[in-house]
């Protein structure tokens, strides 16, 4: 189970750290700019008198780098509300059926029925001709299903659990494989989808990562369908 912390007050928190620390560092950088500037002041030639074009760009100077200081401050805490969103979103996934980039396809379960978890594919551009390859786990292709024309985008898949010939394949482990190419026959670049259930939600040193059981760990942005 995730626990997620409230979005208002995690980003409230964000910056008002954001500003401590922008204060901070505008007050100190100040201090020792105006100790520069009366010490130069104090030090300076009579005949040879700081020129008020020189203290102003020194001061033009310290503004520009409190105000990037300043921007970089509220970048941070924004983030912090990105990641707090994120979160959220992550959250609310749990339990839910999604598709994500993977060739996995599990046929049967413990009642023993020959139904395939779904999968899918994802298509980059449109396609006039779409090929789809079951493979067994000895890398032999057991069915092979063609599509009709499809656009850009994800769709789902669905197989019956038959092999080519219409004889029903044993329960196990498979692996899809698909090709695609336009209306000049030339390749369409498109990848397969595998079917996972949002168990929980965690943080890594990577980011946050959704946990699909068999499905393996995954970013909340390999995310292609929620079904």
């Amino acid at each position: 189970m995730s626990t997620v912390t409230n979005p208002t007050d995690s980003s409230s928190a964000a910056m008002a750290a954001a500003n401590a620390n922008t204060n901070n560092l505008m007050g100190d950088t100040q201090d020792r700019f105006l100790t520069l500037l009366v010490t130069q002041l104090q030090n300076q030639d009579p005949l040879n008198p700081m020129d008020n074009a020189q203290v102003t760009s020194q001061i033009a100077q310290l503004s520009t780098v409190n105000g990037i200081n300043q921007l970089n401050n509220t970048l941070l805490a924004l983030s912090g509300q990105m990641d707090v969103s994120q979160s959220m979103q992550a959250a609310n996934l749990i339990g839910k059926d999604v598709l994500v980039p993977g060739s996995k396809v599990s046929l049967g379960g413990e009642t023993g029925a020959k139904v395939a978890t779904p999968f899918g594919v994802d298509l980059i551009s449109p396609a006039a001709k779409v090929t789809v390859s079951i493979l067994d786990g000895s890398g032999k292709a057991v069915r092979q299903i063609e599509l009709d024309p499809q656009p850009a985008g994800v769709f789902s898949v669905e197989w019956d659990g038959k092999g080519d010939g219409g004889a029903e394949m044993p329960n196990g482990a498979y692996t899809v494989q698909v090709t695609a190419s336009d209306a000049e026959g030339q390749p369409v670049s498109v990848g397969p989808l595998t079917y996972g259930k949002v168990a929980s939600v965690a943080y890594s040193s990577t980011g946050l990562q959704l946990d699909l059981g068999l499905a393996g760990k995954h970013s909340l942005l390999d995310i292609r369908k929620i079904m």
